[in-house]
């Protein structure tokens, strides 16, 4: 059996005068969990409706399961757990009936039935409310009904759209766990615009943007990619003035700016110091310091954010395709 579970290959859409998708192209294997993200309108609900077959494309085709979407869209289908952002739920059923009639609608009866309701349950930890109406649980576990309904039939492939919309911390962890254990087994992925999940959740980031893919990479190497670390120190004043402060740390040798930055308690200083390469100048900022008579309180590193990552590539600034 394959590992290629999504074979995208030059993905088209026009509406009318309108591109909303142009040659998009990309590979997703088994057991990868990976993020799919884009501004509204860059055709991320697009390349969704295609590989789900609730679309057809103007030009090029997919695969999923090794189903064409074209040749045989109800095997696409029949391969595919879907869980919109809004939650398709009967919230006057008990979870155990909701349950039962996916698995249904699925084609399961029973024996089978049985044994992928049990299964199903137990892999969303659902056991506790099984015998409650969905109208009584929290957003959480409504979350969690909406997963088990997705793998209520056992796809090889998972779409999530925006799987920890509204949750609390505490949930989302929790959901963001099972998917990531979920994703062991089988293909996820997950369309979301909170970028700070895609780095817990996923492996694997494609951006795209005016309908076209301008990112495939994971997390921590598009954050490589995007700039030069920044090592940000906190001070304490003790009477120095900022230029004295500044020109302490301009002497470090591998140093090309530093920069005062907002937000300090009183009596301290923020300052920002960005390396000619990618030099890790911790031990020089340090040393700098403390040959000026300088109280150093705090010393991190930061590197570009994916927020910041997702900006230049979808605006322009200083993006490249």
């Amino acid at each position: 059996m394959t590992d290629v579970m999504i074979d995208a290959r030059d993905l088209t859409k026009h509406y009318g005068p309108v591109t909303a998708l142009k040659n998009a192209t990309f590979q997703v294997n088994r057991g990868e969990v990976v993020g799919f993200l884009g501004p509204n309108g860059a055709g991320k609900t697009t390349t969704m409706k295609i590989l789900t077959c609730f679309i057809a494309p103007s030009g090029g085709t997919a695969r999923v399961g090794g189903a064409d979407i074209f040749d045989d869209p109800i095997a696409v289908r029949e391969a595919i757990g879907y869980l919109p952002e809004s939650t398709p739920l009967y919230t006057e059923m008990l979870v155990l009936e909701y349950l039962e009639f996916v698995g249904k609608m699925r084609g399961l009866s029973g024996g089978g039935l049985h044994a992928r309701l049990r299964r199903v349950v137990e892999e969303t930890s659902l056991g506790d409310v099984i015998g409650k109406s969905i109208g009584e649980l929290s957003k959480g576990f409504r979350q969690r009904v909406g997963l088990a309904q997705a793998l209520i039939h056992e796809p090889p492939v998972l779409i999530l759209d925006e799987p920890m919309s509204g949750l609390d911390p505490n949930q989302a962890s929790e959901i963001r766990e099972l998917i990531r254990e979920i994703g062991r087994e089988r293909t996820v992925i997950l369309s979301t615009h909170n970028l700070a999940e895609v780095r817990l959740t996923c492996g694997r980031v494609l951006i795209i943007s005016k309908g076209e893919l301008v990112a495939d990479d994971t997390p921590d190497e598009l954050a490589a990619r995007a700039g030069k670390p920044r090592f940000v120190a906190t001070l304490r004043r003790n009477g120095r003035s900022a230029s004295d402060i500044h020109e302490a740390f301009s002497a470090i040798g591998d140093a090309q700016s530093v920069q005062e930055q907002a937000g300090a308690a009183a009596g301290e200083l923020i300052v920002e110091v960005v390396p000619k390469g990618n030099q890790d100048l911790r031990a020089d900022i340090f040393q700098a310091a403390v040959s000026a008579n300088l109280v150093l309180l705090g010393l991190e590193q930061r590197g570009e954010n994916l927020e910041d990552i997702f900006r230049q590539l979808t605006t322009g600034a200083g993006a490249s395709s």
